[in-house]
């Protein structure tokens, strides 16, 4: 048995501890990232429901004691409700692959990215981003499962970072940054083939905040950010200079955190806010395999709903 890691609330952030913003608490490299076993949140209620309510809080939890063969982020999805469909399937291997489509189907690092913001109208929730008239976007809710099958000898472990965290402190410290990227759309574009062909763009902010100024997304990867850079010619070097900022403040070690999956243990994570990254490995001898899936936030959030009724008796 896993025991979940208790969330202590702060006012102020000092390294390793957490500061509490309404659902949300932030984090830094001295994170313990809450651990549950895989089949009791599988089987018992009160698990799942710590589990959903530490995914919401904190953003990622990890699971210990899957089974070691493909399919358990699909049994895992349906304690919840049940998969969301891409252009990579319903599930996809993570794995190296000939002529990738996709540098995460390489031995190659990956640097700390969130997934799909070159989606730009996906099923799921409409939420006005943009105070201007008549712009309304809709915009992915996703959560990310990622089951290791097979790591590598060498290499490939994984790092995590909290966006929402690291947009706080960027605007605390760098205002201005914080301003351009924020009201800025940059484009996003993603082609290929795999569960079927695929020519997807958007344009989005870096950092998404709802109309109170609070932050409600991270969209950041530089594999799919377009190379048409299509701002207004004097803002091209405060964007330049402000994504350079923000990069630099997530890849500080201080607010990295670093793990290691082994076989049978499965991460899940909010692709909205954490950022998620590889290190290189060695593809030789012990291949690296994880499995991965997405759920729309709607789905968790009903299930934790219920969830919560059904172990407090809460309306």
């Amino acid at each position: 048995m896993y025991t979940i890691f208790r969330v202590l609330k702060a006012k102020v952030h000092p390294r390793g501890q957490l500061s509490s913003t309404k659902e949300r608490d932030f984090w830094d490299s001295g994170l313990q990232i809450p651990t549950l076993d895989f089949e009791e949140v599988l089987h018992d209620d009160k698990a799942a429901l710590d589990w959903l309510v530490a995914l919401r809080r904190l953003g990622i939890v990890y699971l210990k004691g899957a089974p070691v063969e493909q399919g358990q982020v699909a049994r895992l999805s349906q304690r919840i409700g049940y998969l969301r469909l891409t252009f990579y399937g319903h599930t996809w291997q993570v794995q190296d692959k000939p002529m990738a489509n996709n540098v995460a189907y390489t031995s190659g690092k990956l640097s700390l990215h969130t997934d799909y913001p070159a989606l730009h109208h996906p099923p799921g929730v409409k939420i006005n981003l943009d105070s201007s008239p008549g712009i309304t976007l809709l915009v992915v809710l996703q959560v990310q499962f990622l089951h290791c099958l097979q790591q590598a000898q060498q290499g490939g472990e994984s790092e995590v970072v909290d966006g929402f965290h690291m947009a706080e402190l960027l605007r605390r410290e760098h205002p201005d940054a914080f301003n351009t990227l924020s009201s800025l759309r940059v484009d996003f574009t993603d082609t290929g083939s795999d569960y079927c062909d695929f020519s997807v763009q958007s344009k989005n902010h870096i950092i998404d905040v709802d109309s109170e100024g609070r932050v409600v997304r991270i969209n950041y990867n530089n594999a799919t950010r377009d190379s048409v850079l299509d701002v207004p010619l004097d803002q091209v070097q405060p964007f330049y200079s402000s994504l350079k900022t923000f990069v630099d403040l997530m890849n500080q070690p201080e607010n990295v955190v670093t793990y290691r999956m082994e076989p049978g243990d499965l991460v899940t994570f909010d692709n909205w806010r954490l950022l998620h990254g590889r290190k290189s490995y060695n593809s030789l001898g012990s291949l690296r395999h994880l499995e991965g899936a997405y759920l729309d936030w709607d789905e968790v959030m009903s299930r934790l709903r219920i969830l919560r009724k059904a172990v407090h008796g809460d309306s």
